[in-house]
């Protein structure tokens, strides 16, 4: 039975928020009682990760007969898929910008100590594989904020179970490897953080930020991973390809078959190693009958099962496979673009939600006068996300469309074609002083020329 369902035969449940009474007080009991409903998705979250790190059921089977062909074969299509969704759409570093010069600058040293364009893809990659992750706030000893990308396996948080459904608390959590020790963590309000060990909560002490120090990314609203639907074919997939290696290690050991004649034990072994069948001893040899027992193949059915669950998956999960040999004739950016519109649309939904995180992520940092004065503490409403597709670009037509825009569009317009700009504004600055600083040289030369002729 393939894992894409649980134990009782269901498919494994989607996360949902989990909920608390507003009223609630925090103690030991409530964390754990909060931790074992978070511990009902744990089975999906550890198949989804299994499946990318390449741990598929197949290996789980049970083994065959040791005369049997026992070839266990996965491919790894939700690495696959994960990777190339990731590099097309965030291989390319996001971008954060303000107009605020002063907030600008904090905002790129808190980026630069948190290496935040490896922490957004490994974000990215994280929401690929389960659905959804987070973002976890912490000071180190020098008092910088820092953050770090935590498993929802990990870290979780409960909301009020109100109108507003504001989150109530957040919980990280792990286990000792003893597990008579039980579990280790903390544990998070608006106002307070408490450690907890061994079923022993501490002393609560000042949330520093007044926000819970964490931001959920969500691939999308259903928290839904991007190979989780194809988790079943990719499973048939590796048991196909593994029955039809089967099949080829079978009828490499069939068995000969001699009718007619009876072979002693030397003969059977000169049969075996030099490969020749010289048989005698009875008056009618066409009694004599020497072939190779064999089972009816299945490699035409084996072959379009393998492509169409190859096809399957890729359509199912929205994604291009850039492996395929006929996904460079699209060599016009339009016929591109088409092939590409699936996965587009996928990044177009993921970029909405990752905007929105980051813009919480700036309210966070922005928290903080050590981080950010007061005075400029709302700049985080103004900033804005940018995010560059990472595809091979086809300069000679990108130029080819901007010269027809000429005396159409603005001269911004015009340049935001060219991949190879990435400010259209700095670019017609710098063409303007180019012109300006031509224009010098050519009057310079002018007025040389005229001061020569006045000599002679």
């Amino acid at each position: 039975m393939l894992r894409t369902r649980s134990e009782n035969n269901r498919p494994y449940m989607l996360p949902r928020p989990i909920k608390c009474d507003p009223d609630e007080v925090v103690t030991m009991e409530f964390v754990n009682k909060y931790i074992k409903k978070h511990e009902n998705y744990l089975p999906r979250y550890e198949y989804l990760e299994a499946l990318y790190e390449g741990f598929h059921d197949i290996f789980n089977d049970p083994e065959k007969p040791d005369w049997k062909p026992d070839y266990r074969l996965a491919v790894n299509f939700p690495r696959y898929i994960t990777e190339s969704f990731v590099g097309y759409g965030y291989g390319i570093p996001i971008k954060v910008i303000s107009d605020n010069d002063q907030y600008a600058e904090a905002l790129q040293a808190f980026e630069d100590v948190n290496e935040m364009d490896d922490h957004n893809a490994e974000l990215c990659r994280i929401c690929c594989m389960y659905g959804h992750g987070w973002e976890y706030f912490y000071q180190d000893e020098e008092a910088v904020t820092r953050v770090s990308e935590e498993t929802p396996r990990d870290l979780f948080v409960i909301y009020e179970n109100s109108l507003k459904h504001r989150a109530f608390a957040m919980i990280r959590y792990g286990r000792h490897e003893d597990e008579s020790h039980g579990i280790y963590g903390e544990i998070a309000t608006r106002e307070q953080i408490w450690t907890f060990d061994k079923g022993v909560l501490s002393e609560p002490q000042e949330n520093v930020y007044g926000f819970i120090p964490c931001v959920e990314w969500q691939l999308n609203s259903s928290r839904k991973g991007l190979y989780e639907d194809i988790a079943g074919m990719n499973e048939l997939y590796n048991r196909t390809l593994s029955e039809k290696g089967n099949d080829v290690a079978a009828f490499a050991e069939a068995y000969l078959v001699v009718l007619g004649a009876e072979l002693d034990e030397d003969g059977i072994y000169r049969i075996r190693d030099n490969r020749l069948i010289n048989l005698y001893g009875t008056d009618n040899a066409k009694d004599i009958v020497v072939n190779f027992l064999t089972k009816p193949t299945a490699d035409g059915t084996q072959e379009n099962l393998l492509d169409r669950l190859e096809k399957l998956i890729f359509l199912t999960s929205m994604t291009a496979n850039f492996s395929d040999e006929t996904f460079g004739t699209a060599v016009s950016g339009t016929a591109l673009a088409y092939k590409l519109l699936n996965m587009d649309d996928l990044t177009k939904v993921f970029n909405r939600k990752i905007k929105k995180s980051i813009k919480k992520r700036c309210k966070i940092f922005s928290s903080l006068v050590t981080n950010v004065p007061e005075s400029i503490a709302d700049e985080w409403k103004k900033i804005d996300v940018k995010f560059t597709i990472n595809l091979p670009k086809n300069l000679k037509e990108e130029a080819e469309i901007a010269k027809t825009l000429d005396g159409v569009t603005s001269k911004a317009t015009q340049l935001q074609v060219l991949s190879v700009v990435r400010d259209p504004d700095a670019e017609i600055e710098a063409i303007r002083e180019e012109e300006q600083q031509a224009a010098g040289t050519a009057i310079q030369a002018l007025e040389s020329s005229y001061r020569t002729g006045d000599n002679n």
